[in-house]
């Protein structure tokens, strides 16, 4: 496989330039960017696998960035951000983002968290599968074409939420609290597990679930977890 490229953009200079020396350290290719406008240019004209994305900025703060970044791919976004309230947090997630790391920040933390995020991202586009597709109601997942379709409709799914969702409809009807599916779709030490799973579980059901808060297959057990209803 070729080089992967890391779209890294902050307005602090100091920040960009610590981050390649880390970056390179891992053999990731860096594409570097100062504000959000710069990092959609640099996305339409290079390859990026992954974006390391500051939130305030001039021009095109990371939030806008990561909204439009949205409409056209699911490559993973990583935010950086010095705010580090919850609210803060689950406002990145919502608007897209795959992961949320408060500055300042630990480099092997932010480098296992790009390891995580890479290796969900080329796995679900290019690891060979046996062709199986998993289905219960009119909610199908197809391993082979990595492809979650509802009703035929395909749905589109970063890579992270397709991780969720092939690991629950793996074991439908079995229930799994918010540190087993961290554990086992992060495949890391756990950090910040339970906002992050839960903002992730709420955009799927926002795009598999004709009433997200009367959901028919992403179902929330009180107290326990989260499970795959079979029909």
């Amino acid at each position: 496989m070729d080089k992967l490229n890391v779209l890294v953009c902050d307005d602090d200079k100091a920040i960009v330039d610590a981050l390649e020396i880390y970056l390179k350290q891992e053999n990731y290719g860096v594409v570097r960017a100062y504000n959000g406008k710069q990092a959609l240019k640099a996305l339409s004209e290079q390859q990026i696998h992954l974006i390391l994305l500051d939130v305030m900025m001039p021009e095109l703060d990371g939030l806008s960035a990561t909204i439009k970044i949205r409409e056209e791919q699911n490559i993973p976004i990583i935010i950086l951000s010095a705010k580090s309230e919850d609210t803060d947090k689950i406002a990145g997630l919502n608007f897209g983002a795959d992961d949320y790391v408060t500055k300042p920040f630990s480099p092997l933390e932010l480098m296992a968290r790009v390891k995580s995020q890479m290796r969900r991202y080329t796995t679900l586009g290019s690891m060979p599968q046996k062709s199986s597709v998993l289905k219960t109601g009119s909610l199908e997942l197809d391993e082979e074409a990595k492809e979650l379709r509802v009703d035929g409709e395909i749905i589109r799914l970063t890579a992270t939420e397709y991780g969720i969702m092939l690991f629950l409809m793996e074991n439908m009807g079995h229930v799994f609290s918010i540190d087993q599916i961290y554990e086992k779709v992060w495949n890391e030490p756990l950090y910040s597990a339970e906002n992050t799973v839960a903002v992730h579980i709420r955009r799927i059901r926002e795009k598999i679930e004709i009433n997200p808060r009367e959901p028919k297959y992403l179902k929330v057990v009180w107290g326990i977890g989260y499970k795959i209803e079979r029909y």
